[in-house]
């Protein structure tokens, strides 16, 4: 397995479960940057459903993320969030 950075291409929504939960926050922190740099307003995170690991990480650092106006469970499923991002 190599260490080198994985170029990945980014919409408005990304999927964590590809990556592993110990690089969760950094992934989050990092596509909510590039979203907002992008002008997006709405994204969506996907997490898994019920006491999902990556779902705890994901809450915990909407929570503490600035650029974060308001989150909520997506309605259409409740393995994703939905976020809606400052506006700069």
């Amino acid at each position: 397995m190599s260490d080198e950075p994985v170029e990945i291409s980014l919409n408005d929504e990304i999927d964590l479960h590809h990556f592993h939960p110990r690089d969760a926050k950094a992934l989050l922190n990092e596509f909510i940057d590039i979203s907002i740099e992008r002008g997006l307003t709405e994204v969506r995170i996907v997490h898994g459903r019920g006491r999902s690991v990556l779902k705890k990480i994901v809450l915990g650092e909407l929570e503490r993320n600035p650029a974060v106006e308001s989150f909520a469970d997506d309605g259409a499923n409740w393995g994703a969030t939905r976020v809606f991002l400052k506006r700069p």
